[in-house]
């Protein structure tokens, strides 16, 4: 009789650490760790890997900033999605924590009105989105296209 090599059936623990292989490890506060690269793919795996809530808020900004800014340019540093113009910098950038989804303009302090979250950095400003903020679209548009039009920061 032949011999047949079968390979052992995957336990539920093998599964489980293959699928955590495949998903981005969640930093502090819910933050997904993804590798520094250029394009739309690494901002859509960053915020496909936003926990709960979160990743919908990603999505609709996303969402959002390409509407008011055809041809954004999109990476992911340090982390965090980055947007800006090709050749002339980086106009804001968005990040995960624990409760609330935070939207950094980095010439924050020349948009009209001017984000309500202030830095330690003399230009930045912050709007933070928690859960069951209702986000001002239009308003949120109108800072990304100001933004946009302003010297971007190299990073």
């Amino acid at each position: 009789m032949a011999r047949t090599s079968r390979k052992p059936a995957k336990t539920a623990k093998e599964t489980t650490a293959q699928e955590a292989a495949a998903k981005p490890a969640l930093l502090s506060g819910g933050n997904p760790q993804i590798a520094k690269a250029y394009g739309d793919a690494p901002v859509q795996a960053y915020i496909a890997a936003m926990p709960g809530w979160k990743s919908d808020v990603g999505l609709r900004l996303d969402a959002l900033i390409v509407r008011a800014v055809p041809g954004v340019y999109k990476a992911v540093k340090w982390n965090s999605p980055f947007y800006g113009i090709e050749g002339q910098g980086w106009f804001l950038g968005i990040h995960c924590f624990t409760k609330y989804v935070k939207v950094a303009f980095f010439r924050g302090t020349s948009l009209q009105p001017v984000p309500p979250g202030q830095s330690k950095q003399k230009e930045v400003r912050y709007l933070d989105i928690h859960e069951d903020d209702q986000l001002d679209e239009a308003q949120f548009v109108a800072w990304v296209k100001q933004a946009s039009q302003l010297p971007g920061e190299r990073m």
